[in-house]
């Protein structure tokens, strides 16, 4: 054969061997269409493969996880808080040949799955409130008192399903309507929940306002506390103070009676010691009613002035 005709035919061999081959890798699975249509069954199996060339396209859809991170988007609760809602799912291509029909490229689901995954979003979040969305499962026990989460005594929001059972209930909502393209939703889950921009500022001031609640109640629980530990301290007191009184009041009285007994005793004696003591208590009884620029009235029989009209009595000769 001519060398120049061997080369051309050579190349174009080449090209139709090279435009007929194709391979199959684990990760993938091979749709092969002719003119826009499909030809045959999705090609699954890993390996070198042909096809007609140039008339048929290879079209490779991945067999792996996907994953899905929707753009944020504001949503109300059903408490009318208005919260910024970030959310990621995990799915795959369980039908080649349907999702193929219905969905032709990854960025034609993704866009479905955008607008199915946030419409159920929506949905949840609306039907539940904040607490729900914070807390992650229904049978964590918050701190009552003494923590941050409420004032002594509140009532703590009961949590009936929390963010777990709400991205369940997305999934379960979202998993059959993306079935219907050849798709399996493996997972959804909550990324990010910010409160809106817009209510941020009132939802702080409304925080501020809680707080200050609680320390006007942590406030008034312990001047209520510091009233009654001062009463009972001034009541221990006066009680301490009356009984103290009463003691000394009886040993004065029992010393003044003690006392009382030893004067008599030792002035009743004798006629002699009697007088001596009724003379030592009157000048005793002047001593206190003559006090400087002191002016009294008194008639000439007075007792008072017994002493100055008679004198002491002249001692008995023995």
């Amino acid at each position: 054969m001519n060398r120049a005709l061997f080369l051309p035919l050579l190349t174009v061999a080449a090209l139709l061997l090279f435009a007929s081959a194709y391979t199959v890798p684990m990760t993938e699975q091979i749709i092969i269409t002719q003119f826009g249509e499909q030809i045959g069954a999705p090609v699954t199996k890993a390996g070198l493969h042909w096809k007609v060339p140039f008339i048929q396209k290879v079209n490779r859809i991945e067999k792996r996880i996907l994953e899905w991170d929707g753009p944020s988007a504001d949503m109300p609760t059903e408490d009318k808080l208005y919260i910024d809602v970030d959310a990621f799912a995990r799915w795959r291509i369980t039908d080649a040949q349907k999702y193929f029909v219905r969905m032709r490229d990854e960025r034609t689901a993704q866009n479905r799955i955008t607008n199915i995954l946030g419409s159920e979003t929506r949905n949840a979040v609306a039907r539940h409130q904040l607490v729900e969305l914070i807390r992650t499962q229904r049978d964590r026990k918050p701190v009552a008192d003494g923590g941050n989460d409420a004032a002594p005594g509140a009532t703590l929001p009961v949590i009936q399903f929390g963010r777990a059972a709400l991205e369940a209930e997305i999934l379960a909502a979202a998993k059959p309507l993306l079935g219907e393209y050849g798709m399996e939703l493996l997972d959804v889950r909550f990324k990010r929940i910010n409160y809106n921009p817009g209510v941020a500022a009132k939802i702080y001031g409304r925080m501020v306002s809680e707080r200050q609640q609680i320390a006007s109640r942590y406030r008034s629980e312990g001047e209520g506390q510091a009233a009654e530990i001062l009463g009972k301290r001034e009541r221990d007191m006066q009680q301490i103070e009356s009984e103290a009184y009463r003691k000394v009041q009886e040993i004065q009285g029992k010393a003044d009676a003690e006392a009382t007994a030893i004067y008599a005793a030792a002035y009743g004696q004798t006629p002699e010691a009697r007088e001596y003591y009724t003379f030592s208590r009157t000048l005793e009884s002047y001593r206190s009613v003559f006090a400087r620029e002191t002016t009294l009235v008194l008639t000439t029989d007075s007792a008072l002035l017994r002493l100055f009209k008679a004198g002491p009595a002249a001692p008995k000769a023995k």
